[in-house]
């Protein structure tokens, strides 16, 4: 599947194939996370309500490490 670059204002964008929007259940505004993996992008939907939990979970990790690894022995 291609994508094409286009030219927005001073930035450029990546218009998606229709197939992959209705895939990726996408609609406009929605945020997307893009990581460089090599000479390649992976660009993911953002789920805002599981950043939320992974954030209270890496809070959690870094606050109670010691506890946590109580527990679990």
């Amino acid at each position: 599947m291609e994508g094409k670059i286009r030219k927005v204002g001073n930035s450029l964008g990546v218009i998606l194939p229709k197939q992959l929007i209705e895939e990726l259940h996408l609609k406009t505004g929605d945020k997307v996370s893009i990581e460089r993996k090599g000479s390649n992008l992976e660009l993911r939907p953002v789920d805002p309500e599981f950043e939320e939990w992974a954030e209270a979970y890496r809070q959690l990790n870094t606050d109670y490490k010691d506890v946590l690894k109580a527990l679990a022995e």
